[in-house]
């Protein structure tokens, strides 16, 4: 690509020289310059501007004469647009320095708050995908998470209300709040407990600031309104001015909730327990089929649990040697292709559910991605485990 313009200005100067009088090619020679710019830094986009407004010159030179007005006013034409292309193509490096920058910060920081999975962690097999909605982003607001404790490994998958970045904080929250106490509580229901406190405290620490922030704006907004109906209007006598209603305060956060898994999956038994709260239920595959793990009385999501009591029960299946479950969020199932047909991902595993996790999930990746058509609409993320031998 770099050789092209080269080539263009070569080319366009010989047909110039060899065509009728009547035939100037001259002007077509900022084609290269603009060309490099595209694929090269500026010093490669001056460099070939010189040579181009150096062929010019010898198209004039053998042509016409170098004074002439026509040749002075392509010399001229040429210098002008030359410097706009390099000009140009340095506020874009300037650009694109500046994005890389903000583009390593910001994928360190989707590294520390969404680690990934160990490949082995105790008797199992992890493999996991997070499929981000928004363009440039790793992750947003989905979540994922795997702990061990003396008797086993436990397992958090969740999705905040919302999508993309602005979902981070309380994705930061939960996944915080479960790596500091998932092997301080002995049982589920006490660990689910503890993390439905954690969101609910946040949540109302958020709602607090912003009723805060909300009061100020409205205070700043009286008061100049008060003194623009104090300020006399030149020539014209004083009239009362209707005030507006004072703007409503914004989403205070009580509409806010994170869904989620947990599964506690003990080293010494081939069971597995499972709080679902509010979250599609895992699927758990096995030769014979696709069975999904559905509980009797799934809790409430987390951050509801002030609203009314809270019991967390929990479901037990067995969970063998050999056996994978597939835990996902709702962005998978419910994905829509251009006929808004959901993703039948039931279905969709079946082909590969023999498959090794890591395998399993490049399988329904490009699937899923196929699907949607490349574009999805809401945060995706998968996690497949498998009990080894």
């Amino acid at each position: 690509m770099t050789a092209l313009p080269l080539a263009l200005i070569v080319l366009i100067t010989v047909v110039d020289v060899l065509s009728p009088a009547a035939v100037h090619l001259g002007p077509l020679l900022i084609v290269a310059p603009a060309l490099t710019a595209s694929v090269a830094g500026p010093r490669a986009t001056a460099g070939v501007a010189l040579l181009a407004l150096a062929a010019l010159t010898v198209i004039g030179a053998v042509r016409d004469g170098l004074t002439t007005i026509n040749i002075q006013s392509q010399l001229s034409a040429q210098v002008i647009v030359s410097a706009l292309i390099v000009g140009l193509r340095v506020l874009r490096e300037r650009h694109e320095r500046e994005l890389t920058r903000v583009r390593s910060v910001s994928e360190a920081a989707q590294r520390v708050l969404l680690r990934p999975l160990p490949e082995r962690i105790g008797p199992l097999h992890l493999a996991s995908v997070y499929l981000a909605a928004e363009a440039e982003a790793q992750v947003g607001g989905d979540l994922y998470a795997a702990a061990r404790t003396t008797t086993g490994t436990r397992l958090l998958v969740g999705d905040v209300r919302g999508k993309g970045l602005s979902s981070l904080g309380d994705a930061a929250l939960l996944l915080g709040a479960f790596r500091a106490a998932a092997h301080l509580h002995t049982d589920l229901p006490s660990l689910a407990a503890y993390l439905d406190g954690s969101v609910c405290w946040d949540l109302a620490q958020l709602a607090e600031a912003r009723r805060t922030e909300s009061r100020s704006a409205e205070t700043r907004q009286a008061a100049s309104r008060s003194a623009e109906t104090r300020r006399p209007s030149a020539g014209r006598p004083e009239r009362p001015q209707r005030l507006p209603p004072p703007e409503r305060a914004p989403d205070e956060g009580g509409e806010s909730f994170i869904t989620a898994v947990l599964l506690d999956i003990p080293d010494d038994s081939e069971f597995v327990h499972l709080i679902d709260c509010g979250h599609p239920p895992p699927l758990l595959l096995r030769p014979e089929g696709v069975t999904t793990l559905s509980t009797r009385n799934p809790a409430p999501p987390l951050g509801l649990g002030e609203l009314a009591p809270v019991t967390y029960e929990v479901q037990t299946f067995p969970f063998r040697p050999g056996d994978r479950l597939l835990i996902y969020t709702d962005g998978v199932i419910e994905a829509r292709d251009a006929q808004r047909r959901f993703y039948p991902l039931t279905d969709r595993v079946t082909a590969w559910q023999t498959e090794r996790p890591a395998v399993l999930l490049n399988h329904l990746r490009r699937d899923l991605l196929t699907h949607v058509g490349h574009r999805l609409d809401d945060d995706a993320a998968m996690v497949v485990v498998e009990r080894l031998p």
